[in-house]
């Protein structure tokens, strides 16, 4: 106790700490319409957990190869366009910055997708590490409900393990629970819908597909190096044509859609007390 009024008094005494503003200071401009917490204000935040929004997104992605044209940075990409569709569906979430670095196979000797260079990959004790303190920030803070997502196969261990270990750990100490979305990868239910809309796909040998490729161009065209390809005459994937653009963009938007609409119903059956 003694050691904390010495480092208060210390802090107090320091003209940076008068900096800090007041809980309660009120917002001076009008607040943007985002959800991600990294594009707003502390104040933004708040008044926007006032207004209802206590539960929150945590995205996780990944930096490893994906074949010779999608950008190392995939998933996340995906992810950008995934997590704000299913928070404006939920319509009470806001979503945390984007966990770009996971599990991608033992570092040395690599394995996996670290045998490729660009690759960035983390133990996963040091994954579920960053997830606890992220989660628990969030806690800190009065999120009632934090949501756990991953877009790639090797982020799914540790979503469900610090699920169940937090909610554990947690249990009697207020409102805030964890909820891992297994049905968030839901890729083979992509592919199938795809399929019966008539979009059958001959497997490249690629880390890549028709449905990653339209995700991403929903967001930025360049993270499929869609010009190089054109120029190329490669501007496809799995025996699906690209071009026109426009065209597999609007296929891009149904997919996410498709996999907002689930991932949203999994979301509001697990807060609601079922398993997702």
């Amino acid at each position: 106790m003694y050691r904390s009024l010495i480092i208060l008094s210390l802090l107090s005494a320091n003209p940076l700490f008068a900096q800090f503003p007041k809980l309660d200071a009120p917002r001076p401009i009008e607040a943007v319409d985002s959800v991600w917490i990294e594009d707003l204000t502390w104040l933004e935040v708040r008044d926007a957990m006032k207004a209802g929004k206590k539960t929150v997104i945590i995205p996780t992605g990944g930096i490893e190869q994906n074949g010779p044209y999608l950008v190392t940075g995939k998933h996340n990409v995906v992810l950008k366009a995934t997590s704000e569709a299913i928070a404006r569906k939920l319509g009470n979430a806001l979503v945390a910055p984007i966990i770009a670095f996971v599990p991608e196979g033992e570092i040395d000797p690599p394995t996996v997708h670290m045998k490729y260079p660009g690759t960035i990959s983390l133990t996963e004790e040091t994954y579920q590490r960053l997830l606890i303190d992220i989660s628990a920030s969030f806690k800190q803070h009065g999120f009632e409900h934090i949501i756990l997502i991953g877009d790639s196969g090797g982020n799914q261990t540790g979503l469900k393990a610090v699920t169940k270990k937090l909610n554990e750990k947690w249990a009697g100490e207020g409102k805030t629970r964890l909820h891992y979305i297994a049905g968030y990868y839901n890729y083979p239910d992509v592919a199938k819908w795809l399929k019966a809309q008539g979009i059958v796909e001959k497997d490249e040998g690629h880390h890549d597909d028709f449905a990653i490729t339209a995700m991403m161009m929903t967001v930025d065209p360049n993270s499929v190096r869609m010009k190089q390809r054109i120029a190329a005459d490669k501007f496809r994937i799995n025996g699906i044509e690209l071009a026109p653009a426009e065209k597999t963009i609007e296929w891009g938007k149904k997919i996410v859609d498709l996999r907002a609409d689930a991932t949203a119903k999994a979301i509001r059956k697990s807060i609601a007390g079922g398993k997702p």
